[in-house]
């Protein structure tokens, strides 16, 4: 249908072990589309999984694991190689699609019929749900349902999302991580205490800033936050923070939990933190987010989307004493893609968003590009299949 007969994906088929496979190359059914890939980003979720961390979802009643082989990646863009059926389609926001344009991918599909979708839940309630690069198996066909291939197939139900044209690929790759960053918008909405929300110049600390962190630090910046806090292991990517809007860093491998806290009290006064985004992902975090917070603040906790363990904490000293408020983050919304690219346009007009892919990789590098993503001194890791 356009000249070739089989796309290449890296398709992992166990923890820790990719194969560079070739997969017929389908005619996309009515209601479906194909999608040539041109950048697709690696997730600290894709970092679990390639390390056996298989298990997600598992707070939801209908817990997920992960289905070997599976193609992953879905931070995914690209552009539209063919429609299915009558050759129309149209974008999540209205706007009619064509061969050719340059669509972000959306990460989910519901099943639009279960409980929690009637009742317009967020989509990671749906009992049914299937994610591009997480839960839909390679050994079913048409077998391209993620983004580490040349090809990815859009099955009935998903959404599209047209890229402005003044947005790069290297941002526009960001759009599905900036649209978990919605949580933030959630803790505008969500009072602390009674009549006092997440306000305009709140001070925000963001423990872990790898690409999700990153991400809801710019949106902290976005939505009016004052004084903005990173927190990481790795110096490379404070650095990196600092030039993306933070106002401070704390390198978290050089100082204690002691002196990580008294840092953030001694830049409030002694109050502590209005609200802590927790993107580290390590549950240990936890009770050192919420000891951060002042009284009556706000935890958004974004990170542990895999399921690492459990955390003790202390329900007197932490929830009811300090009367906190923590919301859980699962995912994004569909309405956040169209207006997170739009506000990534804006954004770097004043900050170099541009180099937030700090590393791109051919598909047959991609256990290197796994690798170097987990290392303390990459910031966002694509995969570039057309290498």
């Amino acid at each position: 249908m356009m000249g070739a007969a089989h796309a290449r994906a890296a398709t992992l088929v166990a923890p820790g072990r990719y194969e560079i496979r070739e997969y017929p190359l389908p005619d996309p059914a009515p209601g479906c589309a194909l999608v040539r890939m041109r950048l697709s980003g690696i997730c600290g979720t894709d970092k679990h999984t390639y390390q056996g961390y298989t298990t997600q979802y598992a707070g939801t009643g209908a817990p997920k694991e992960i289905p070997f082989p599976i193609i992953q990646g879905h931070e995914n863009v690209g552009t539209v190689a063919a429609i299915g059926g009558e050759r129309a389609y149209t974008d999540f926001e209205g706007v009619p699609l064509r061969v050719g344009d340059r669509v972000v991918v959306g990460a989910n599909v519901i099943c639009g019929e279960c409980y929690y979708c009637r009742h317009d839940f967020p989509y990671y309630f749906c009992e049914r749900m299937v994610d591009y690069g997480n839960n839909m198996t390679a050994a079913a066909p048409p077998h391209l349902f993620g983004g580490w291939s040349e090809y990815l197939y859009v099955v009935p139900g998903s959404f599209l999302v047209r890229v402005p044209d003044d947005l790069p690929d290297e941002v526009a790759v960001l759009t599905e991580v900036m649209a978990v960053a919605v949580g933030l918008d959630r803790a505008k909405q969500f009072s602390a205490v009674p009549n006092e929300a997440f306000r305009f110049d709140d001070t925000v600390v963001v423990l872990g800033v790898g690409s999700l962190g990153m991400c809801f630090l710019m949106k902290a910046r976005m939505l009016g936050a004052g004084t903005i806090v990173a927190v990481d292991l790795s110096a490379y990517r404070l650095a990196m923070a600092q030039r993306l809007g933070a106002d401070a860093a704390i390198d978290a491998s050089t100082t204690a939990p002691a002196e990580r806290l008294q840092a953030i009290r001694d830049l409030t006064h002694g109050r502590g933190a209005d609200v802590v985004v927790e993107c580290a992902g390590v549950p240990q975090v936890i009770p050192e987010a919420i000891e951060m917070l002042r009284l009556g603040g706000m935890l958004v906790e974004a990170g542990n989307f895999s399921d690492l363990g459990p955390v003790q904490i202390n329900p007197h000293r932490h929830l009811c004493s300090k009367s906190v408020r923590i919301i859980g983050v699962g995912g994004e919304e569909a309405a956040a893609y169209g207006p997170s690219m739009r506000q990534l346009v804006r954004y770097m007009q004043h900050y170099p968003v541009r180099e937030f892919v700090s590393h791109r990789y051919r598909l047959g590098d991609v256990d290197a590009a796994v690798r170097k993503s987990i290392a303390p001194d990459s910031m966002k890791v694509v995969i570039d299949p057309w290498a």
